[in-house]
């Protein structure tokens, strides 16, 4: 069974809810936990990371457990197969707010895990028209915001040598390009229903190396046709295909 630690926030909480549903449903299992702090930006788990702050809700496979752990209690918890760390969404873009707190995760999950495989979530942009996205980060259109995103996350990724990048930013912004205008549930978040389930999909092919077209899973907390799941299959095959 695959074993998978987010150091993340709301986005991984997004990216992982129906994760190891989505796993089941292919026959196999994956044991799924995110450390969930709401907005929490690598600044912050670099501090909680050095203090050992039991500061993190733990999620099992898309749920809370009303446990809360530190960043060490969980890495000795088990003996993970990827580890992933990400970026808060907002400071996403710039590559500077990423050090030197990235490289200093890194090697305290290196320390602690040794054989897992660290892995980069990549987030996604917020909405089009969203007050956020013009007002509060300055940019015209998602595209751009996505652009400098993929841009710094792929400085992200080489400078730790992760061994891959999981492009949820690449399919939120193909979904927009496929036509799909549904991904978001408050502009930037994503949405219960096709948004959650496209990153978990993403998620399942960058992390299994397998084909998530066809998967069976479909209950989602939103109700959710099937053609609409069919398509985020098909985005989230496209992006992760467009990154081996």
């Amino acid at each position: 069974m695959m074993k998978v630690l987010a150091i993340g926030n709301s986005f991984s909480q997004d990216a992982t809810r129906y994760l190891r549903k989505i796993v089941q449903a292919s026959g196999e299992d994956m044991k799924v936990v995110n450390l969930y702090i709401g907005g929490c930006p690598l600044s912050r788990h670099f501090k909680n990371m050095n203090n050992d702050e039991r500061a993190y809700s733990l999620e099992f496979g898309g749920e809370t457990t009303g446990f809360s752990v530190s960043i060490k209690d969980a890495l000795q918890s088990d003996e993970w197969d990827f580890v992933t760390l990400q970026q808060v969404s907002h400071k996403s873009p710039d590559y500077k707010t990423y050090q030197p707190y990235l490289d200093a995760l890194s090697a305290y999950v290196t320390f602690h895990a040794p054989c897992a495989k660290q892995v980069i979530h990549q987030t996604w942009a917020y909405e089009d028209g969203s007050a956020r996205l013009t007002e509060e980060m300055g940019y015209e259109t998602s595209t751009q915001m996505f652009s400098d995103i993929k841009a710094a996350y792929g400085k992200a990724a080489k400078a730790i040598s992760a061994d891959r990048i999981i492009p949820s930013g690449e399919s939120m912004h193909l979904a927009v390009r496929h036509g799909f205008h549904n991904t978001h549930r408050d502009t930037f978040h994503a949405s219960l229903g096709p948004g959650r389930y496209l990153l978990a999909a993403t998620w399942f092919e960058a992390l299994t190396e397998k084909s998530v077209v066809g998967n069976s899973f479909c209950d989602l907390d939103v109700p959710t046709d099937f053609d609409t799941i069919s398509l985020m299959q098909e985005i989230a095959h496209e992006a992760v295909e467009s990154y081996r």
